[in-house]
C-alpha cells in the first residue's frame, strides 16, 4: 500500500503516460480529417457520444467500488487474523505450561503466516502487476519480500527441517501447518497438558485461523468477474474513440466568435480537451484494475508482509525475546 500522503502527479501521469500517448493520436486524426482534408460529414453529434459517456462513467463507477470493496475486505480479513495471532500467542503461553512446546506452538504459527503470505503472492493469469507494461515498470520503486526469498529459507526460520520437508510436496502449505497444529495440540491434550476447555478454547482458535484463510483465498482465487472487466474496457476505450468525433462540431462552431490567430482554428482545441476528458475515463479504469486483486504484489496491495511482520515483532516481544527481526520499512512510500 501507499505509506505516504498521497502519489505525486508527476508519478500518476508516468504511470499512465501510454494511456495519454494513446489519446493524443486518437484525438489528432480524426482532428487533422476535419480540419485539413475538410472531410466534415465525420463529425458525429454531440448527444449520442454524452449519452455513451453517461453509461461509461456509471459502468465505471461501479467497478471501482467493487474492486475498493475486494481490497477493504481482504484487509478487515487480515486484521482480524493479525487479532487472533496475538491472541494465539497469548494462549499458547498461558495455557501450556512447557516453554519449549509453547514457543514450538507459536513458531509454527508463524510459518503458517509465512505459507499464506507466499499463497497469496503467487500469480493467477488475470492479475496484471506482470502483465501489464506500467505496473511492471513501477515495481522498480518498491519490494516484494514473498519474491526475495525462497519459502523454504523462510519456513525454516519456524519449523524444524523435518516438518518442512512433509509439508513442501503438498499444494496447500497452509492447511497443512493448520493440520500439524491440530496434531500437535491434540498430542498435548493426551498428555494432560491441556485441560478440556482449554484445549476446546486452543481448537476454535485454529478454526478461526482456517476461515481467515479460506476467505483469504476466496479473494486471491476468484477475480473480479471478467464479463464486467471486459464490458468495461471496452466502454472506456469505445467512448475515447467517439469523443474527438463528437467535439468537431462544437469547436467548429466556437469559430464564429473567436478572432485573431483562434479565427477557423477552434478546431484544433479538441486534441488536448479530448486527451483531458479521455484521460479521466483511463486513468479511472487504470485505478479500478490496479485495486482488483489486493494480494498479487501491486503498490495499492493490503501489506500483507508488514502486517506479519508487526504481528511477529510483538508475539516475540510478549515472549521475552530481544533478538527481533527488522520491521518493513516503506520504499518510496510503498510497503507491502
Amino acid at each position: 500500500m501507499h505509506a505516504g500522503k498521497s502519489y505525486k502527479l508527476s508519478e500518476f501521469l508516468n504511470w499512465t503516460r501510454r494511456n495519454i500517448l494513446w489519446l493524443i493520436v486518437v484525438g489528432t486524426i480524426p482532428t487533422l480529417l476535419y480540419q485539413v482534408l475538410g472531410l466534415k460529414w465525420i463529425s458525429i453529434p454531440w448527444p449520442v457520444v454524452a449519452l455513451l459517456g453517461t453509461a461509461t462513467a456509471f459502468i465505471v463507477g461501479f467497478k471501482n467500488v467493487q474492486t475498493y470493496n475486494r481490497t477493504w475486505e481482504a484487509r478487515t480479513v487480515w486484521g482480524a487474523a493479525m487479532s487472533a495471532s496475538r491472541a494465539w500467542a497469548i494462549m499458547c503461553r498461558d495455557f501450556i505450561e512447557d516453554a519449549d512446546k509453547a514457543k514450538e506452538m507459536i513458531y509454527r504459527h508463524f510459518a503458517w503466516l509465512t505459507a499464506m503470505r507466499y499463497q497469496l503472492r503467487a500469480e493467477k493469469v488475470w492479475e496484471t502487476t506482470s502483465s501489464k507494461l506500467h505496473n511492471k515498470e513501477y515495481q522498480k520503486y518498491y519490494s516484494i519480500p514473498e519474491k526475495e526469498v525462497p519459502l523454504e529459507d523462510e519456513l525454516l526460520k519456524y519449523i524444524t527441517r523435518e516438518e518442512l520437508e512433509n509439508i513442501l510436496p503438498k499444494n496447500n502449505k497452509a492447511v497443512q501447518l493448520l493440520n500439524l497444529q491440530s496434531i500437535a495440540l491434540k498430542k498435548l491434550y493426551k498428555e494432560g497438558v491441556l485441560e478440556n476447555f482449554r484445549y476446546l478454547e486452543m481448537h476454535s482458535a485454529l478454526v478461526e485461523f482456517t476461515s481467515h484463510q479460506g476467505k483469504s483465498e476466496r479473494i486471491k482465487n476468484f477475480p473480479y468477474p471478467r464479463q464486467y472487466a471486459t464490458i468495461n474496457l471496452l466502454f472506456v476505450k469505445l467512448f475515447c474513440i467517439l469523443l474527438p468525433f463528437a467535439m468537431l462540431g462544437e469547436f467548429d462552431k466556437l469559430n464564429a466568435g473567436a478572432t485573431g490567430i483562434l479565427q477557423g482554428n477552434m478546431v484544433w482545441l479538441v486534441i488536448p480537451f479530448s486527451v483531458l476528458i479521455s484521460w479521466i475515463y483511463t486513468s479511472l479504469e487504470q485505478v479500478g484494475e490496479s485495486t482488483e486483486n489486493p494480494f498479487e504484489g501491486s503498490p495499492n496491495d493490503v501489506p500483507i508482509s508488514q502486517m506479519s511482520r508487526v504481528a511477529e515483532i510483538d508475539i516475540r516481544e510478549m515472549l521475552g525475546e530481544t533478538e527481533l527481526p527488522a520491521n518493513i520499512q516503506p520504499r518510496h512510500n510503498i510497503v507491502l
